[in-house]
């Protein structure tokens, strides 16, 4: 009978799967289902490796090859429920279904976590270079569109939550193209930089020497098979650190996203409102103040990340294993496809909110005049340090505090300074016109925003 999706645990698995049409895709990898087909899939390329080399036949192998695509995982399951062990479960379950010649092939001079280890570094390369890597370049297009779009749009700088210089809208955004595309380069290299392992039970070869003179060979040759190299050095289980920097670069994506949906939502504060979400015709902001237009979707991103972001302490604690293998990763290192689960529902979330987002460019003037008159602070203090006042800084810092207690414009005040006036008179039209209008002083904002955009299209051949 098909289970409830309504009596799952996992936020996962029902509220989040029933939302989005992609978890038939996310199911591919990080299912049970998956995982077990990934594992039998290594048994599949030992095979494949031995009968390459004379020790079984081809008929073995196509036997194997057979009984592995009949495999059920309901059958797996059950079959651990008596041997209370996963993997000598799945060789079981294939032992089932071939000849008595062929049984003692499977999982031959092999020890569980060569099979375990080996298909998760499989199906996570895959995975990443299949689905997580096209997301995240989808994502990192529309950013670039939104980028380029705007990059003229002046808009007032924000340091500490204050006031700060011009920039354009399209320069804020431009720094998470930079910031994405810099991670999705991260996570490709750490995906295909993931190992496998087929050196037996304490990582030194010890079963499958007794049958090649280099045990090396063969291990590269199962491994070839699956697109996969082996790493320097194994025990039980391959070196960790391969898989932590992997799963480090999904978190510390997941943090740009983050700290992106943090940024547009504090941009849509009432009394900042420069962008905004598409709201549909029956959505509730509130359930008791019918005037409010939350910003769910970006406050979702950041909730998911703090929700996945500490699952990098596991990590760095799976690490340590005592001598050749403990078993203390054993559960910790099950929940690592959640990881990435939440990482694609948070960027296809990003993906739908951005190709709708309400850039309000009248409340990015209306803000920018607000605070415009006090921009012009620090191009005139650096201005009347560069022809020799000795205390420029100071100078201004005064202006400005008289400017806010008299509520005069800080060029009203300067312009009735007499103690500058011999510093005036070496500015040059350029200079007065930057201090005469400061939606100028802008510096490269445009072209930095066009440059960083035009990088990444290249690089990732958007």
């Amino acid at each position: 009978m098909e289970r409830n999706i309504f009596n799952n645990i996992s936020p996962l698995d029902n509220r989040y799967s029933l939302r989005n049409n992609e978890f038939d895709v996310y199911q591919r990898y990080f299912s049970e289902e998956a995982k077990v087909k990934y594992q039998a899939k290594v048994e599949e390329s030992l095979v494949k490796a031995l009968a390459n080399r004379g020790i079984c036949s081809m008929k073995v192998l196509n036997e194997v090859s057979e009984a592995i695509r009949k495999i059920e995982v309901e059958e797996v399951y059950k079959e651990e429920k008596k041997t209370k062990h996963n993997i000598r479960a799945l060789v079981n379950c294939i032992q089932k279904e071939v000849s008595e010649k062929a049984k003692p092939y499977i999982h031959f001079t092999t020890t569980s976590f060569d099979i375990v280890d080996t298909a998760n570094a499989l199906r996570l390369k895959e995975a990443s270079n299949e689905v997580i890597i096209p997301t995240l370049k989808s994502l990192e297009k529309k950013l670039i569109e939104i980028a380029k779009r705007e990059k003229d749009t002046v808009q007032i700088g924000r340091t500490h939550g204050q006031a700060a210089v011009p920039i354009t809208f399209g320069f804020t955004i431009a720094e998470y193209v930079s910031r994405l595309g810099e991670r999705i380069e991260t996570i490709k290299k750490s995906a295909n930089n993931l190992k496998g392992k087929i050196s037996g039970a304490v990582g030194a070869y010890n079963a499958s020497s007794l049958f090649f003179d280099d045990p090396e060979s063969f291990e590269k040759e199962v491994l070839s098979y699956l697109g996969l190299k082996a790493g320097e050095y194994s025990t039980q289980i391959v070196m960790a650190e391969a898989m932590t920097d992997y799963v480090h670069s999904l978190i510390s994506t997941f943090g740009v996203l983050a700290n992106f949906s943090d940024d547009m939502r504090h941009l849509q504060r009432s009394e900042i409102s420069e962008v905004g979400e598409h709201f549909s015709k029956d959505q509730v902001g509130s359930s008791t103040m019918p005037h409010k237009r939350n910003p769910i979707n970006y406050e979702n991103v950041k909730s998911m990340w703090k929700k996945f972001m500490p699952q990098m302490i596991t990590l760095y604690q799976d690490q340590i294993s005592e001598h050749q293998r403990d078993l203390t990763n054993s559960a910790s290192s099950r929940f690592i496809p959640e990881i990435v689960v939440g990482l694609l529902l948070s960027t296809n979330r990003l993906i739908r909110v951005t190709n709708k987002l309400v850039v309000d460019k009248e409340n990015i003037k209306r803000n920018f005049d607000q605070y415009k008159e006090m921009v012009v602070a620090e191009p005139l203090y650096i201005l009347l340090a560069s022809y020799g006042h000795p205390d420029a800084h100071e100078a201004v810092r005064k202006m400005t505090l008289e400017a806010e207690k008299t509520e005069k414009s800080l060029r009203e005040i300067l312009k009735k300074n007499e103690d500058l006036e011999k510093y005036f008179e070496k500015f040059t039209k350029k200079q007065w016109d930057i201090l005469l209008n400061p939606e100028k002083y802008t510096g490269i904002a445009a072209d930095k925003c066009l440059k960083v955009c035009n990088k990444w299209s290249g690089q990732l051949n958007l």
